[in-house]
C-alpha cells in the first residue's frame, strides 16, 4: 500500500475547525432530538403534549439543524478545495 501525498500540506484554519465542530454538534443534537420525539411518541405522548413546554424547540431543532449542518459541511468542503487549489498553484 502506497502513501502518496495528494498535494501540498494546507494548514487547518480556525474557520475550518469552527465549521466542522459546529456542523458535527448541530447534526448530533438534531439526531438526539429526533430520537427524543420518536421515544416520546412511542411512550404515548399525545399531540397536545408536543405543543407545550420545551417540545416545540425539540421539534424545531431537527427541522432546521440537519439542513443547516449539511450546508455547513458543503461550505467546509468548498473552502478546503479552494484552499488546496490555491496551494497547488503556488507550488
Amino acid at each position: 500500500m502506497s502513501t502518496q501525498n495528494s498535494g501540498p500540506e494546507v494548514p487547518v484554519s480556525r474557520l475550518d475547525r469552527i465549521l466542522a465542530f459546529t456542523a458535527l454538534t448541530l447534526a448530533a443534537l438534531s439526531v438526539i432530538c429526533f430520537f427524543a420525539i420518536i421515544i416520546g411518541s412511542w411512550v404515548g405522548m399525545d399531540q397536545h403534549a408536543f405543543g407545550e413546554g420545551i417540545w416545540p424547540i425539540v421539534g424545531a431543532i431537527p427541522l432546521w439543524g440537519l439542513p443547516l449542518a449539511f450546508v455547513m459541511i458543503i461550505a467546509l468542503l468548498i473552502i478546503t478545495f479552494v484552499r488546496k487549489g490555491r496551494a497547488a498553484k503556488r507550488s
